[in-house]
């Protein structure tokens, strides 16, 4: 789950301390969208359940359809799945069409609180701070990225394979 982080050319999204659940969500669609623009190869998603992130929203599966390519990866990382299931059908029949470009973990024994709600590119971050509040920082600072991937990669390593593409029975 690491890999060395270069410097990337600026993009339009924003950088700084923001709150508002709408922010939030807002956020999200940009970034996917500038992620698919950008040809980001690598995007982390990381939140104890993806309730309230608009991945099942037209606008946020076209932005992941634009941005899925060959050697692009899209890592999720959740404490349970089920909500994101339930909630958001049309980023499950995504997640089983490109399921070449993704890989997600479960941390069943992280606490709702525990495990940080992040979106984490290359070149920019959102993590949320406050979860009910929805205060969040968003930043392209260098060292903030390395944390949050440091942090991203140890929930990784205490995960287990979960969120199947497909679900096979005998």
């Amino acid at each position: 789950m690491t890999e060395p982080v270069h410097a990337s050319p600026p993009s339009p999204l924003p950088e700084g301390r923001l709150s508002g659940r709408t922010a939030f969500v807002d956020l999200v669609r940009q970034a996917l969208a500038v992620a698919a623009q950008e040809g980001w190869m690598r995007i982390v998603l990381c939140d104890p359940d993806f309730t309230d992130w608009p991945l099942g929203e037209r606008e946020v599966v076209a932005s992941l359809n634009a941005w899925a390519r060959r050697g692009r990866t899209l890592q999720l990382l959740a404490r349970d799945y089920s909500a994101l299931r339930l909630q958001h059908p049309r980023f499950v029949q995504w997640r089983t069409t490109w399921s070449h470009l993704v890989e997600a973990q479960g941390c069943a024994s992280a606490s709702a609180d525990e495990l940080p709600s992040v979106l984490w590119s290359p070149g920019w971050t959102l993590q949320r701070l406050d979860t009910v509040r929805c205060t969040m920082v968003v930043s392209r600072d260098a060292e903030r990225r390395v944390a949050l991937q440091e942090q991203l990669h140890q929930w990784w390593l205490k995960g287990s394979s979960a969120f199947p593409a497909s679900t096979l029975g005998l």
